[in-house]
């Protein structure tokens, strides 16, 4: 049995490749598709997603950290993997694992090169970060200088490609701070590629990017968000890929007499009764609490049943007064209704934080 056997993340391939299909539209023919498969692949399952990815023709997997590289190679992936934050600890499984790391400054880049001196390995693909106003990682302008004569003496590794992090794509009100952006990776990127000496892969657009920005292409695309379902534009209507679904653990039929439901007694009970159904999962499967008493609505049966009472670890209670249902029916916490852009809608944030929240003893399920 598996961990938690009445809950799973619907993976929905057709909406998958749909989704995919729509973003290789919008690119040119010799335009390379890099996929974004981090963070569990944003929630969705990483091995399940980069299997998906590789056998729709993504050119390239990017994950945050070596050990996701690490996961994908031992499941089997062959697609090239860029690692977006190497770190300074793990070289040598990079290196055992065909991985290529991102190089966001020159420490990065000189210890790389030092474990790879001292292994005899000549030309590894790098991949070299510069900042052009999102101010995370990368080199900053000032810094090329010192990059590119490090470089040119440098027979350790070669520079697969070049790119920057757009801040703000998604928002027409920064479109001025974008194009900035796009220019300055341009000019900075074409200073780097006349000291090597040969023209690496140029890539900025990130999903918003590839939907606002598609004449910024350049050589390759990074699609993240887009390929689960969200999109930058208004007009266009992704299919969500992921639908949380869990089952009916129990039913109760309560009158004013019981009392109240869940912790702290927060749960009312309306004066002609209420009938509830407890689902299993809680806060620990990425139900926060501020969805509990009724701030949320979930699916039932065609019906949209809000929360009541708090949320807890494990579980969470729901008012069906008035829905036909019974134990083993089906609720969707998210996925065509309600949207994971809703419940990021009650809770403030956005719909990444959604996904990445639910947690890996939700079984991801493949379907379609």
């Amino acid at each position: 049995m598996r961990e938690n056997d009445f809950s799973r993340l619907e993976i929905n391939l057709p909406a998958c490749l749909g989704n995919y299909g729509y973003f290789r539209s919008r690119l040119d023919a010799g335009t390379k598709l890099l996929v974004l498969v981090k963070a569990n692949a944003y929630g969705h399952g990483a091995v399940e997603f980069a299997s998906m990815m590789e056998k729709a023709g993504a050119d390239y997997l990017a994950v945050a950290y070596p050990v996701e590289g690490v996961e994908l190679r031992k499941a089997g992936i062959k697609t090239p993997i860029l690692v977006l934050t190497a770190g300074t600890d793990f070289f040598n499984e990079i290196i055992d694992n065909g991985l290529e790391p991102g190089i966001p400054n020159l420490v990065t880049l000189k210890e790389f090169c030092n474990v790879l001196d001292d292994r005899g390995v000549k030309d590894y693909p790098v991949h070299v970060k510069l900042d052009t106003g999102m101010h995370r990682l990368g080199f900053m302008t000032s810094e090329l200088a010192g990059l590119m004569d490090f470089l040119k003496d440098c027979r350790s590794v070669k520079v697969k490609s070049v790119y920057s992090h757009l801040a703000a794509a998604e928002d027409p009100d920064s479109d001025d701070f974008t194009l900035g952006q796009i220019s300055m990776f341009r000019q900075n990127a074409d200073k780097l590629s006349a000291v090597l000496g040969y023209r690496p892969m140029y890539h900025v657009l990130n999903s918003a990017g590839i939907e606002r920005f598609p004449d910024y292409q350049f050589d390759m695309v990074r699609l993240g968000i887009g390929i689960y379902g969200i999109s930058a534009l208004p007009d266009v209507h992704l299919h969500p890929v992921a639908s949380f679904k869990c089952k009916i653990l129990q039913i109760k039929h309560l009158t004013p007499e019981d009392g109240t439901v869940g912790y702290g007694r927060c749960g009312h009970i309306a004066p002609a009764g209420t009938v509830i159904a407890t689902i299993p999962v809680g806060y620990a499967d990425g139900i926060d609490r501020r969805l509990g008493n009724g701030h949320a609505s979930f699916l039932l049966n065609g019906h949209r049943v809000p929360t009541i009472g708090n949320i807890c670890m494990d579980m969470c209670m729901l008012d069906i007064t008035g829905v036909d249902a019974e134990v083993g029916d089906t609720v969707t916490v998210f996925g065509e209704n309600p949207t994971a852009s809703e419940i990021a809608g009650i809770l403030g944030t956005i719909p990444y934080e959604i996904f990445t929240s639910v947690p890996r003893r939700i079984e991801r399920v493949i379907t379609g």
